[in-house]
C-alpha cells in the first residue's frame, strides 16, 4: 500500500445506501440533466475563465461550484468558525466522502486542487485539469514522495491555496481515515497555514445523526450509479465548516500536525457551536445564523 494511495474500507454495498425520503425518478433525472449540464459548462468554459484576471476568476469559480451541487438537488449550509485571514500560502485539508466534496471546497475556498498523476492524461478533463491549474502527484510510487512534497511547497511560497483531501481516498462518513502526513511537510517547508474544513451530509430531520450514505462514492462504485443515488435521494443538504487555522511552524512536525488537523476536521459538530462566528452563504455573510440555500 502506497503512503499516497492508501484504501478504504468502505464499498458501495455496505455504505453507500439512502434510507430516507426519495424523488420520483421524472424529478430526479431532471435533476441529473441540469447537474451534468452545469458541469460541462463550467468545463468549457475553463479556457475562457482562464483568460480573465484573478479576482474575477476567482468569483465566477465560487459561483459555478455554489451551483453545482444545488443542481442536483443538494442544499449547502456554509458555517465559519473564528476563520482568520491566512497570509500567503495556505493548506485546504479537508475530509473525503464524496464527488461533491471538491465543488462543495471550490464554492468556498477555491484553490489548487491536489491530484493523481493519472488525471493529467484523461481525455477533455485531464487538459482542463492542467489548465486549471491542478497539481499532479504521483501518489503509487514512494520514490516521487520527496517530489511530491516539493512540488506542493513551491504552490503555497508562491502564495497560492492549495486544496488536498490528506486521507487519500474516499470514506462514507461514518468515520474517516488517517490523514497522510507527507502534504503537511509541504506546508511545513513553506511556512504555509493548514485551514482544517470538515464536510458533512445529512437527510432532512437528522442533521446531527447518522451521515447521508447515498453520497457516499466509494470503492468501485461507478459514477453513474453515484449520481442516480444522489438525485433519487431527497432532502440531502450538505455542511461546510470551515475551521480555525493552524500555524505550520514546523515545532510540531508533519506527523503531528496532521493528528491536530484530522482531530479538528473530525471533530463532532456539536462541539464546534461554541466557536462558530460567522456564516458564509453565496448570497451573503451573515453573522450568528445558519444559512441553508
Amino acid at each position: 500500500m502506497s503512503l499516497w494511495l492508501p484504501v478504504a474500507p468502505c464499498t458501495p454495498d455496505g455504505c453507500a445506501r439512502h434510507t430516507g425520503a426519495v424523488r420520483a425518478p421524472l424529478p430526479a433525472a431532471v435533476l441529473l440533466l441540469a447537474g451534468c449540464a452545469l458541469v460541462l459548462l463550467g468545463v468549457a468554459c475553463v479556457p475562457l475563465v482562464r483568460l480573465l484576471g484573478a479576482a474575477p476568476r476567482r468569483r465566477l469559480t465560487r459561483r459555478w461550484a455554489r451551483a453545482v451541487p444545488r443542481a442536483f438537488g443538494v442544499r449547502v449550509t456554509v458555517r465559519r468558525h473564528t476563520p482568520e485571514p491566512a497570509t500567503g500560502g495556505e493548506l485546504v485539508v479537508a475530509n473525503h466522502i464524496s464527488w461533491l466534496d471538491i465543488p462543495l471546497i471550490a464554492s468556498v475556498l477555491p484553490g489548487r486542487m491536489v491530484a493523481k498523476s493519472e488525471i493529467r492524461g484523461w481525455p477533455l478533463l485531464g487538459p482542463l485539469a492542467a489548465l486549471g491549474g491542478t497539481l499532479f502527484i504521483e501518489r503509487d510510487r514512494l520514490r516521487a514522495l520527496p517530489a511530491a512534497v516539493r512540488t506542493v511547497a513551491a504552490a503555497l511560497r508562491s502564495g497560492s491555496r492549495v486544496v488536498a483531501f490528506p486521507e487519500g481516498s474516499t470514506w462514507c462518513g461514518r468515520n474517516g481515515g488517517a490523514f497522510r502526513p507527507a502534504v503537511f511537510q509541504a506546508a511545513i517547508d513553506a511556512g504555509a497555514t493548514v485551514r482544517p474544513v470538515r464536510i458533512a451530509y445529512r437527510t432532512a430531520g437528522h442533521r446531527s445523526g447518522p451521515a447521508a450514505g447515498a453520497v457516499a462514492f466509494v470503492g468501485s462504485d461507478p459514477l453513474a450509479a453515484s449520481l442516480w443515488r444522489v438525485v433519487r435521494a431527497a432532502g440531502l443538504t450538505a455542511q461546510v465548516d470551515v475551521l480555525a487555522p493552524i500555524p505550520a511552524d514546523g515545532e510540531d512536525g508533519r506527523r503531528t500536525l496532521a493528528r491536530r488537523a484530522r482531530a479538528a476536521v473530525l471533530e463532532p459538530v456539536d462541539a464546534l457551536l461554541p466557536r462558530q462566528t460567522a456564516v458564509a452563504s453565496d448570497r451573503a455573510n451573515r453573522p450568528a445564523e445558519s444559512v441553508h440555500h
